[in-house]
């Protein structure tokens, strides 16, 4: 899809005194100097997330086929200047022809032809990954790959990841999650992949503060030699250990997990 992809940031001269006035157009979503006419509705809306949030239906941001010129209010087909010899106003400083987009404000944007979206952040800091089916920085020198793993919902508030607007969080385990979401998890004291059970963040500090619990809370005698068998959910080994009587705090968890394997957590783009 990049194929038609037109990426100008650097305004010639010649065009600034028209940018500027229409700079500030737009929604809360984008500044454009257009608005969209939906071919499901045949409604006009300045982008897609404005028509999604009014309609029962989604609009389809690759079928649209004509927009509305802002300035001069000329219906035209998509293209990043206006067609009106006296407003030739240019919608967007990007403009890509694929996904429909126009945004006057710089935020690096690329189209990249693996995910099929635009996204944010600069090509030259992003890799597609074929088999995640998903862009992530090139500073992430390993990750877990796990098939089409964008093309799932966020397990807390359940939106759609591939097409979010919101930053995604990826933690060792290789799972996707919103980082407000993420955030909001350790926030509330939890701290395991609500998909997969394993830790998201180093864990250490936390067992230490778990077994300092446990030890305050002793066992009755009729029960000191009985034992348990446990399964780490990080390293999936399995293990024999004393039964223990868990503060209320702890049994929250509801996971037994003494031995922690270390790894390193990442953080992956946005998505126009």
């Amino acid at each position: 899809m990049a194929k038609s992809l037109s990426l100008d940031l650097n305004v010639p001269k010649e065009d600034t005194d028209e940018l500027e006035e229409g700079l500030n157009m737009g929604c809360s979503h984008y500044r454009r100097n257009c608005q969209l006419i939906a071919p499901c509705c045949k409604k006009k809306y300045i982008c897609r997330i404005c028509h999604d949030e009014v309609e029962n239906h989604q609009l389809n941001r690759h079928s649209v086929e004509r927009i509305e010129c802002l300035v001069c209010k000329t219906e035209q087909p998509v293209s990043q200047h206006c067609i009106s010899e006296n407003c030739k106003i240019r919608f967007g400083l990007y403009y890509c022809s694929i996904c429909r987009l126009f945004d006057n404000k710089e935020n690096s944007q690329y189209h990249c032809d693996g995910c099929g979206l635009c996204r944010v952040g600069g090509r030259e800091n992003f890799f597609h990954c074929d088999r995640c089916k998903m862009c992530l920085p090139k500073s992430m020198t390993k990750h877990k790959c796990i098939d089409d793993i964008s093309h799932r919902d966020c397990p807390i508030c359940l939106e759609y990841i591939h097409t979010s607007r919101i930053v995604s969080h990826m933690p060792p385990c290789g799972h996707l999650i919103h980082t407000p979401c993420y955030i909001d998890l350790l926030n509330a004291g939890i701290y395991a992949c609500p998909t997969c059970g394993k830790s998201m963040v180093h864990m250490n500090s936390i067992w230490k503060k778990m077994d300092e619990e446990i030890e305050k809370v002793p066992m009755p005698s009729e029960f000191s030699d009985m034992y348990c068998n446990i399964l780490c959910k990080d390293c999936q080994q399995e293990g024999l250990t004393r039964y223990k009587s868990l503060p209320n705090w702890i049994k929250m968890y509801k996971v037994w997990l003494l031995q922690y394997c270390e790894r390193k957590w990442l953080i992956t783009q946005n998505v126009r």
